[in-house]
């Protein structure tokens, strides 16, 4: 979502390479950019203009330190300032138990989703969550809480007879103690826009279930609209927390810059997709660091943490120390690095990686890449060296492939390998040159070399993992 204003805010800062110390005539480019950057990302005017000020006090009569360039300097300054404007620390929601929870929004902001993504978080936390269907007015909205409750293995609670929400609310209490589940939460009703009956119910809801939490499901792709429901919500049940949805999407973003400072509520959560794992808690820092290009290595551990099978890991960790690698082991690899989600996301999460963009169908690439190599026998995998022009020509055609990309695989996991003996020789420098020299390589080529490229970001995933 932020891709265009890192961009910008790249761009920008660029230009103040170079210079010893940081002044109001040397700054007023650069920021004049910084703050187009923003009103361009739909930020609220007013919130770009506060910031610019804050960062402009901050950075002026500064000394360059002899350790960092300026640029480094007013990307740590501007940082600061945007942890700050997103909400400084984390966002933790009450330990009460058994914790209520009250999910409003507009229709189409994916709370029905959400309040299945949170209550599937909850889970792993240890609690027992029952999540209560309260929407009794758009068609199949009890139905699409119930079947993603039983993916999840998650209670669900619902009356389809009755039309008396705060009842449904307080019924649901007296499921959940009668169920031992000391998590509820309560998936509302939404409208196309803010009217007086959405907000009779709510408060009604409210005054029967008195949660502990009202998070607000608002669409990141609203743009200012975001904010405005924001604030009509807050005045109306006063809310505790905000979840973010549809993050990963193509919108400038603006809405996440803004909503905090205009409502002066949290952002609790983010949605970065339509899964049910697509779901985080949201930290201002990491965002910030996203936004500057700056990566997220803490997420991205938490992450692979999850995802990543860690007996495996250290499998495959030795049989790279051992330089033992066969296709097995990178179909392996390339399997476990899928779990953690898209390989353009997880590239925004490597520090200096922001700006590498891989082809947009990189992963559909990737499952090529699954497929070529699914399609060969076991002793193929742990033997290529057998693999002849008719061997070559049998497993395309069961991938679906030309047997060009089939080629162009096998020379990839040929300098893979070349690559893991070089490390368990020592010429670390001399491999360095290499795989700089193969990612140029993989830059010039089309379907194939997309595949093979996702493949070996698959291979060196294993090693970052273990």
């Amino acid at each position: 979502m932020f891709e265009s204003l890192t961009d910008k805010l790249g761009s920008a800062l660029r230009n103040l390479r170079g210079v010893g110390r940081l002044t109001e005539a040397n700054m007023a480019d650069a920021l004049k950019e910084v703050r187009t950057a923003l009103l361009a990302a739909d930020v609220h005017f007013k919130v770009a203009r506060d910031f610019i000020d804050r960062v402009q006090s901050a950075c002026i009569g500064q000394d360059v330190l002899k350790s960092v360039t300026p640029g480094q300097q007013i990307v740590k300054i501007i940082h600061d300032e945007l942890s700050a404007l997103l909400g400084e620390g984390t966002t933790a929601l009450s330990d009460h138990r058994p914790l209520r929870l009250m999910m409003v929004g507009l229709h189409g902001s994916g709370k029905t989703t959400s309040t299945a993504k949170l209550g599937r978080l909850l889970k792993k936390r240890g609690y027992s969550p029952l999540l209560v269907a309260c929407d009794i007015y758009r068609p199949a909205a009890i139905d699409q809480l119930e079947i993603l409750a039983a993916q999840e293995g998650l209670g669900f609670y619902a009356d389809r007879h009755s039309r008396d929400v705060s009842a449904i609310g307080k019924a649901a209490l007296d499921a959940a103690k009668a169920g031992n589940h000391d998590a509820l939460l309560f998936d509302t009703a939404g409208r196309l826009q803010i009217d007086t009956d959405l907000i009779e119910e709510i408060k009604l809801l409210r005054t029967r279930i008195q949660p502990d939490e009202v998070l607000l499901v608002a669409d990141g792709a609203l743009g200012q609209e975001a904010v405005n429901v924001a604030r009509a919500f807050h005045d109306a049940v006063s809310l505790t927390g905000l979840i973010l949805t549809k993050l990963d999407g193509d919108a400038r973003g603006g809405a996440a810059l803004s909503i905090k400072a205009i409502t002066g509520v949290p952002i609790k959560f983010a949605g970065t997709g339509e899964k049910t794992d697509a779901f985080e808690p949201f930290h201002p820092d990491r965002l910030a660091s996203r936004i500057l290009g700056m990566g997220d290595v803490v997420s991205l551990v938490e992450r692979a943490q999850e995802t990543i099978d860690q007996k495996e890991a250290e499998r495959m960790a030795e049989k790279l120390r051992k330089a033992d690698f066969d296709l097995d082991d990178f179909l392996a690899q390339m399997q476990q690095l899928k779990k953690m989600g898209p390989m353009q996301g997880l590239l925004k999460m490597i520090p200096g990686m922001s700006g590498v963009a891989l082809p947009d169908n990189a992963d559909k690439q990737m499952s090529r890449t699954e497929a070529i190599i699914q399609s060969m026998t076991r002793q193929e995998r742990q033997k290529p060296q057998i693999l002849n022009g008719s061997r070559r020509q049998r497993i395309a055609n069961g991938a679906g492939v030309k047997i060009v990309e089939v080629n162009q695989l096998l020379k990839q996991f040929q300098q893979m390998q070349k690559m893991m003996r070089m490390m368990k020789g020592g010429g670390s420098r001399k491999m360095m040159r290499q795989m700089q020299q193969a990612m140029q390589a993989n830059g010039g080529m089309g379907g194939a070399g997309a595949a093979g490229a996702s493949g070996g970001l698959g291979g060196l995933g294993g090693g970052f993992l273990q």
